[in-house]
């Protein structure tokens, strides 16, 4: 057993600062150290795959990154570990418990996931070791998954056992506070479908907003970030080609990594209602340098426009609800503009943009691999490492 200090101070030499997960009782210890420890930040993310899409997003602002969760709730990280950070090369350490492992008894719940652990991470293709019970060997093991890390450029993962770190009590740290909610913007969603602007029309003005060297543009899977590719490819354009629904928290880990930049995350409705507990997220810890759009078109566009059910959510409603700074609910490309071109500190700010279906028949998939996006992206903004 060790004390969660002898980890994370030791991980902190190797520049590990950045922690986001979801608590388990095995890591409790753990995460109560690095709340209220200096030098480190916490994020309390709102599931599993959003914590590693958070630490993804550190990581490409420069900040070494770690999350943490349990091993039941891996199954909601599969998706951004093998097509985000698999896909991209983005290499963040895994903390995964090991609940229900074979021999040690636990609620019902954990049984199947206890079993399969180890095979899970070996079918995604991350390396995985158990998780030190002693301090000795801590800073051998980081020492080898730093090489293996930059040699790579891929996750690790370790697997806590019960009873692997000392009991350590929580102490006060610092933590989002609520606020009210914001009066939404905008003359809300007045046209008719066939009325409303193009998905290239909204992008135009992404562009122009974003036509400098501190923006970043983060285009959600899909129609979003090919057709931002075929307006304009830029460095400072990160096209997801996966992990739906994870574009915000990415753009949230990013924004907070790196305050001097302007982080615009454009995200489709489908993207947004499947990780929507992410608005939460971004709305509490309130990164006044992102701007989070959500074009909807009540459709699965580049799937053959299957309807959503975005008519039925007020995404904008959501987002002043959760906390974001500035809230604007339109379907006019003059507020959009009006809107992206304000440079307020206030907080995050959102916008729900109604937008019609359709795309260009020849719509092209970017030409350029999603690790050359990436290391284009880390070199733009000066943290490449």
């Amino acid at each position: 057993m060790i004390h969660a200090r002898d980890f994370v101070d030791a991980a902190g030499r190797r520049g590990f600062k950045v922690y986001a997960g979801v608590p388990c009782s095995f890591l409790t210890p753990f995460i109560n150290y690095v709340i209220g420890a200096d030098g480190l930040r916490y994020l309390s993310a709102a599931n599993e795959g959003d914590a590693v899409a958070i630490a993804a997003g550190a990581w490409l602002g420069g900040q070494r990154s770690i999350a943490m969760m349990q091993n039941s709730g891996l199954g909601n990280a599969v998706s951004p570990l093998t097509s985000l950070t698999h896909t991209f090369g983005i290499p963040v350490l895994v903390i995964c418990t090991h609940r229900g492992a074979p021999g040690v008894s636990d609620e019902p719940q954990h049984a199947l996931m206890g079993t399969i652990t180890e095979q899970l991470f070996e079918t995604m293709g991350i390396p995985w070791a158990t998780f030190p019970r002693e301090a000795a060997a801590i800073d051998g093991m980081l020492d080898d998954i730093d090489t293996h890390m930059r040699a790579h450029s891929e996750p690790y993962a370790l697997i806590m056992q019960k009873g692997s770190c000392e009991p350590f009590a929580l102490t006060a740290g610092a933590m989002p506070m609520p606020r009210a909610a914001v009066a939404v913007q905008g003359s809300g969603h007045a046209r008719a479908v066939a009325a409303r602007a193009s998905r290239s029309a909204a992008l135009a003005e992404v562009l122009a907003a974003s036509d400098d060297a501190q923006s970043v543009v983060i285009a959600t899977t899909g129609f979003t970030g090919r057709e931002l590719y075929a307006l304009a490819d830029r460095p400072q354009h990160f096209y997801m080609v996966g992990s739906m629904g994870c574009a915000s928290s990415l753009g949230l880990g990013l924004a907070l990594a790196r305050p001097d930049l302007r982080v615009l995350v454009v995200d489709g409705d489908g993207a947004a209602l499947m990780r929507m507990g992410n608005l939460a997220t971004v709305g509490a810890y309130n990164a006044p340098n992102l701007t989070h759009l959500v074009l909807d078109n009540e459709a699965h566009d580049s799937t053959g426009a299957q309807a959503t059910i975005s008519a039925c959510t007020d995404f904008a409603g959501v987002a002043a609800a959760c906390g974001y700074a500035r809230v604007m609910r339109s379907d006019d490309v003059n507020e959009l503009t009006q809107f992206l071109a304000a440079r307020d500190q206030a907080g995050s700010a959102f916008i729900h943009m109604k937008i019609a279906t359709g795309a260009r028949d020849d719509l092209p998939r970017p030409a350029i691999t999603p690790p050359a996006v990436r290391a284009r992206l880390m070199q733009h903004i000066g943290s490449a490492p």
